[in-house]
């Protein structure tokens, strides 16, 4: 094959690291010798090898290549547990220590956890300096702040940005004075927020109002954060620094002051508030008949949550019943609608933590989801929708600037791989793999509905999938079946959306989009995907953390613990507590005097003399063998 390419590499630990082809789809190897101290997501140059046979195995041929230049670091902070002169990272993926010279130590203690700023490779080791001395592996405060420092998330405001946002609390009364009487005023429409419990901030709220002859006026109503958050300003440029809100099992980092953020822009009811509003002319079978587009005033009379909506709703009594009632009528033709035109439902489980007032977990469960989720996805998936379109015809057709949320169609390996893995389940997909769509996948995930493995099926087609991301050219949302999707419900805690509100203000006036905006509003697109995967991977590892000291507690008490088996490797098996979903690893050695062997195709380990299998989808119970709460990490043992 030969020649060069540039990519993003991903690092394999011991095994080295692949550079994906984005042209052809193809994975190229890159063995550890061949790294040349490129680290996980760096943006690397390679040289590219002939296809060979993998070494001692008759399997395919494959494309191996060798980093001759490191383009740029995709990351250069590190946290770890300080060891004699070196940083041990707690990134697996890192696979070299990271030196730390006596006058860049500060006042560390052997054995803490630090962040450092990994500076020049000098020899063997990278070199660095320690940025902030986290505390004692395995504290609370000491864990949350590795994770937020691991992903590369600010949680502190600078002064200028809190003096900003104060600032406009200051005035608040005489900028209310001088807008509302410029805006659509829907203060006596009947209008509610539907939130969680714990939510602390209220991006969205709806709206009900009779025309009579079985129409309905529904308004979605979004916190106008583009108003107060000027283009330019300190608030926004550190909007657009952090991205979005990240939700870690003990506190929101905010993307905007709380100042802001859970109070001036806010939702709450029994207050005026400025919003955006995508307001429809809608009958209860769910068709629009009418839309409007344009800034507004509303005053929110009731604060649900989902549970207490969902109370009203399965009575049919209490307060504003009659508005929840015909707006879920609405809503679940939506819905309807939705899946008979290609969406996709993905129903997964959303692991919660509830902590005691030291933040110790007192239990970990799976919440349930309710009628009343649905509901606000719906009017909320509505709303994005049609204002997508709205630019799409606006546009017509073009790159305008504006940001669409695009979600490709699988390709070709991803779905292979996925017919192996559903067919040693026992399921089976029919047909070439470009028929893999919509139909199918909510078919099958008819045939798994109530079973064991119904989180591990969904799983499994999600990551056979393309990421969604932010783009300003609109393909589609093939998850969703969505000809044109964007994200317009959630500027407190997304920037995107706030950046899809001002385009949106430009159109409505008639005003031009600049060659440099439309380019500026690409960079925004590409950074945002970024910062979201971040925020998506601290929210995770916050779980982990909690439920690794969770199961701290229960170590040594000899429960027997109810598991299915959700990931095979040649070392072992990965296995998830059907309760709290606590994944740990059964390491292959403790698996009884057989000799196992990891069988690729079938997902299964498969023992030489027994015959024995282990194939991922399978009930296995468990005991806890080791608990390491500074590295996240279970251990189980079979019974």
């Amino acid at each position: 094959m030969g020649g060069e390419l540039i990519g993003v590499i991903k690092m394999l630990g011991r095994k080295g690291g692949v550079v994906l082809n984005e042209k052809t789809l193809e994975e190229i190897r890159i063995d550890p010798s061949a790294l040349g101290k490129s680290l996980n997501g760096d943006t690397v140059k390679i040289e590219i090898h002939e296809r060979s046979h993998r070494q001692g195995t008759e399997r395919p041929r494959e494309t191996t290549g060798k980093v001759v230049d490191i383009l740029s670091r995709a990351k250069t902070r590190f946290v770890g547990v300080v060891q004699g002169d070196f940083l041990v990272p707690d990134d697996r993926r890192m696979y070299v220590n990271i030196f730390i010279p006596n006058h860049a130590k500060r006042d560390v203690r052997e054995g803490q956890k630090v962040l450092v700023e990994m500076l020049e490779w000098k020899g063997e080791y990278p070199e660095g300096h320690v940025l902030e001395v986290l505390g004692k592996p395995g504290e609370h405060e000491t864990e949350i702040k590795s994770i937020l420092g691991e992903s590369g998330i600010m949680y502190d405001f600078p002064n200028a940005v809190e003096r900003e946002a104060a600032e406009i609390k200051k005035h608040i009364r005489e900028i209310m004075q001088a807008e509302v009487p410029k805006r659509r005023d829907m203060r006596k429409t009947t209008t509610f927020t539907i939130d969680p419990l714990d939510a602390k901030d209220f991006d969205d709220a709806l709206s009900l109002k009779s025309l009579g002859g079985g129409r309905w006026e529904v308004g979605v109503h979004i916190a106008d954060v583009s108003f107060f958050v000027k283009l330019g300003t300190t608030l926004d440029n550190e909007a657009a620094k952090r991205a979005n809100s990240t939700y870690l099992v003990d506190r929101t980092i905010p993307m905007l002051p709380m100042t802001l953020s859970g109070d001036i822009c806010s939702l709450v009811p029994n207050q005026d508030r400025l919003t955006y509003s995508a307001i429809f002319e809608m009958d209860e079978a769910g068709n629009v008949y009418k839309e409007w587009y344009g800034r507004t005033v509303i005053h929110s009379v009731k604060r649900f949550t989902y549970e207490t909506a969902q109370g009203v709703l399965d009575s049919g009594a209490g307060a504003h019943a009659e508005e929840i009632k015909i707006l879920w009528t609405i809503a679940s033709k939506l819905h309807k609608e939705r899946l008979a035109k290609g969406s996709i439902v993905f129903d997964k489980d959303e692991v919660k933590v509830e902590m005691d007032e030291n933040k110790r977990p007192v239990r970990i469960y799976v919440k349930e989801h309710l009628l009343t989720h649905r509901l606000i996805e719906e009017f909320m998936l509505l709303a994005n929708r049609h204002v997508a379109h709205y630019f799409h015809k606006a546009s017509k057709g073009q790159a305008s600037g504006t940001l669409y949320r695009i979600h490709d169609t699988p390709n070709k390996e991803r779905i292979e791989n996925l017919k192996m893995f559903l067919q040693s389940l026992g399921y089976k997909i029919e047909g070439d793999w470009k028929k893999f769509g919509h139909k199918e996948i909510n078919a099958l995930f008819a045939q798994v509905k109530g079973a064991d493995i119904e989180e591990l099926v969904q799983t499994a087609v999600l990551r056979s999938m393309a990421k969604a991301i932010y783009s300003i050219r609109n393909i589609g949302h093939f998850g969703l079946g969505f000809e044109h999707y964007t994200h317009f419900t959630s500027p407190i805690r997304r920037y995107p959306d706030t950046v899809v509100h001002r385009m949106l203000t430009k159109h409505l006036d008639g005003k031009p989009v600049s060659t440099s905006e439309i380019e500026n509003y690409e960079r925004i697109a590409r950074y945002s995907s970024e910062k979201e995967k971040e925020s998506e991977n601290a929210e995770r590892e916050s779980i982990k953390f909690k439920q690794a000291e969770y199961m701290l507690g229960r170590l040594g008490k000899g429960e027997i613990f109810d598991g299915m088996i959700v990931g095979v490797t040649e070392w072992g098996l990965f296995v998830a507590d059907k309760v709290t979903r606590t994944e740990g690893l059964v390491r292959i050695s403790s698996l009884g005097d057989d000799y196992y062997e990891f069988n690729e195709k079938k997902f299964a380990l498969i023992g030489s003399k027994t015959k024995k299998i282990f194939r991922l989808g399978d009930n296995l119970k468990v005991k806890l063998a080791e608990v390491d709460v500074a590295r996240h990490q279970i251990t189980w043992s079979p019974v």
